[in-house]
């Protein structure tokens, strides 16, 4: 039941072994965020001395290519490219700080809603066409 995750741009693997590994960015300021690769776990790895502030937009990038990861549907969200027991998807999530809100969709449609803020682009995400 792993995740294999890839940049949308480039197909670069992004979780070369436990952590999904993305440039983030904000005001100015970039590092290497780890993510954990199981939809719907909110664990994250930033650097110590990076603060967290609730309701900040961050910016995440592919590490290989820098290729911006924000989604065509909404500005607030990123999207990766990801495989599970042989099956494609996209995995949306919010870049917003402290939103929970993660999208699995598959065959156009979103087949898994994750966190206590799926609610806030789920309605948005039904009405858009998915590739």
């Amino acid at each position: 039941m792993s995740w294999i995750y890839r940049c949308p741009h480039c197909n670069a693997r992004l979780n070369p072994h436990d952590t999904i590994i993305l440039v983030g960015a904000r005001g100015g300021q970039r590092i290497l965020a780890g993510f954990h690769p199981e939809p719907g776990n909110y664990e994250i790895f930033f650097p110590p001395e990076v603060e967290l502030t609730e309701g900040e937009r961050w910016d995440f990038s592919c590490p290989v290519c820098g290729a911006d990861l924000v989604s065509d549907q909404n500005e607030n969200l990123c999207v990766l490219h990801a495989i599970q027991d042989d099956q494609e998807s996209q995995v949306v999530f919010s870049r917003i700080a402290g939103e929970q809100a993660t999208y699995v969709v598959r065959e156009g449609a979103i087949s898994e809603r994750h966190g206590k803020h799926w609610q806030t682009y789920f309605e948005y995400l039904m009405s858009v066409r998915f590739i």
